[in-house]
């Protein structure tokens, strides 16, 4: 990892284009305060820049689990984040970041406070106006707050599996997901609750055929347990060491707090919907289009993968995002 630095203006004479990238911290104001009222206890804004120093700003964001690691070997977004892609790390200066609390925190916060702090660290380094903002799940809500609460500073905004209010049967999904691990920090057992939710989680992520397909044999082995099972249990195993779970409570909760009127976002909007996503059905994105001052396209991506398809359709979402960014 590069060394970590300090906000300050962008050099653009600096560097030669970051592959890898590098930490961009940016201090929270001393006054900054939640719109619940809560008080972050964040004292940075947590971002990695990629690519030219010098180029057209992007800003890329995902689901609650993704990070600023959008780019290079660990990064979650790799596919299309890379020189000669669909974001071009040598045409673009890329940016990825952590969404706040950025520690094992539990504070109550919503898609339009991240915005805000982007809008912060924006300012910290100087950057007026964004060529884009690529947000898919969580993050997709975040680029649409953003939109909404400064308009002037983002010229387009691409929304992939994402919408302007969390739908209900989502909301009563998380809402137990929750209640799982509030019920095993009370009992003293956190872990096992966090990786119980993150197995519920799961099967809301996928599609009902995908599960059909993958798992037909639904013999249990002497444990009383099938493939399906094993499977969950190992996803579930292996969110304990992703995700803090105070942080995973306020980021969950966070979702569910997204209101936005979409009437107020002036920039074009590509939205892209998979039709079998269960967390942002199709409905609320169709809605969605028709409530924005612009819409410039509604792409449907049929996929197996349901809420997912935007991490595994790589050929598909990385088509969508060249058309994105290469329209005038």
């Amino acid at each position: 990892m590069s060394a970590l630095k300090m906000a300050a203006q962008i050099d653009p004479q600096a560097q030669a284009p970051s592959y890898e990238g590098e930490d961009v911290f940016v201090a929270v104001p001393s006054d900054f305060s939640l719109e619940t009222g809560d008080t972050l206890p964040d004292a940075h804004v947590r971002l990695r820049r990629y690519g030219r120093a010098d180029g057209p700003v992007v800003i890329v964001s995902g689901g609650i689990s993704s990070g600023r690691f959008i780019a290079g070997e660990s990064g979650w977004w790799r596919d299309h984040v890379a020189p000669g892609k669909a974001i071009d790390l040598e045409a673009y200066c890329v940016f990825g970041f952590d969404f706040a609390p950025v520690e094992d925190h539990r504070v109550r916060l919503s898609p339009r406070d991240q915005a805000r702090l982007i809008a912060v660290a924006l300012d910290a380094l100087g950057i007026g106006v964004i060529e884009a903002w690529v947000g898919s799940s969580y993050g997709g809500s975040v680029g649409l707050n953003f939109a909404a609460y400064a308009p002037a500073r983002v010229k387009r905004l691409c929304v992939l599996c994402a919408a302007h209010k969390p739908a209900a049967l989502a909301r009563g999904w998380r809402g137990v997901q929750r209640r799982v691990v509030e019920f095993a920090i009370a009992q003293g057992d956190i872990n096992q609750g966090l990786a119980l939710a993150r197995q519920l989680a799961m099967i809301t992520y996928r599609s009902a055929d995908e599960f059909e397909q993958r798992f037909e044999d639904g013999a249990l082995d002497e444990a009383g347990r099938s493939s399906l099972d094993r499977y969950l249990i190992a996803r579930g195993e292996a969110y304990i060491d992703a995700m803090a779970p105070q942080r995973w409570l306020s980021l969950s909760e966070s979702i569910d707090r997204c209101a936005l009127a979409p009437e107020g976002i002036a920039a074009p909007v590509t939205l892209v919907a998979c039709p079998t996503d269960q967390i942002a059905p199709l409905e609320a994105i169709e809605e969605l289009g028709r409530r924005v001052q612009n819409l410039a396209a509604l792409r449907t991506l049929p996929s197996l993968y349901g809420h997912d398809s935007f991490l595994k359709e790589s050929e598909r979402v990385g088509a969508i995002l060249r058309e994105f960014l290469n329209h005038d």
